[in-house]
């Protein structure tokens, strides 16, 4: 009787342990930074916009787009996200188009629309890193840039030179491409921009 209470006593506390952990103030990810998919609203908005459907990966050609599990808290459960260096996004706008509740707002794919629309993050650089600022030369991240000569120019030994965050849409494809391990580019999740 005794090993049978314990038993019960355990799966209660096991239990609670879980529900508490579910229901508790989502955890922000700190070692795994991800992108929410392109047109996406403010990270507020998008959360309070976005009905789980996942329509939006569906409708992606490129197979980008994944879905959060319970790992990134409850918040955001079962929401979009692109994790840049494993597949970036080819910004072709079919998901935005799927949304039905407007989390993801459509827009064009001529460069003025992904300008416009298109705010995924902005690639940031570490030249330390870069091949093309050590006696090498690479630019497989300009090769990559969707908006070449206006996100990334590229200089002497095929470096890379960022135009900031007005000119990049963040969609991770730079970051793909990087040679280097760890990656010289990565790009800032627009909800982690610091203003």
């Amino acid at each position: 009787m005794s090993s049978r209470r314990h038993f019960l006593g355990l799966s209660l506390a096991g239990l609670m342990a879980g529900l508490a952990a579910l229901f508790s103030s989502p955890r922000r990810a700190s070692s795994r930074r991800f992108l929410r998919p392109p047109g996406a609203r403010s990270e507020s908005e998008f959360l309070d916009a976005c009905v789980r459907c996942m329509r939006c990966s569906d409708a992606c050609p490129n197979g980008c787009i994944l879905v959060h599990g319970f790992d990134e808290g409850l918040e955001n459960a079962f929401t979009p996200y692109i994790h840049a260096r494993s597949r970036g996004c080819i910004a072709c706008g079919k998901c935005a188009d799927a949304c039905p509740t407007g989390a993801l707002i459509p827009f064009e794919t001529t460069p003025k629309g992904l300008l416009e629309g298109v705010k995924m993050g902005t690639a940031r650089l570490n030249e330390s890193l870069c091949f093309s600022y050590n006696g090498r030369t690479c630019g497989a991240c300009y090769r990559a840039c969707p908006l070449p000569g206006i996100a990334m120019t590229i200089g002497l030994f095929e470096q890379p030179h960022l135009q900031g965050a007005d000119s990049c849409i963040g969609c991770g494809l730079c970051e793909q491409a990087c040679l280097h391990l760890p990656q010289a580019i990565r790009v800032i999740p627009a909800s982690e921009a610091v203003t």
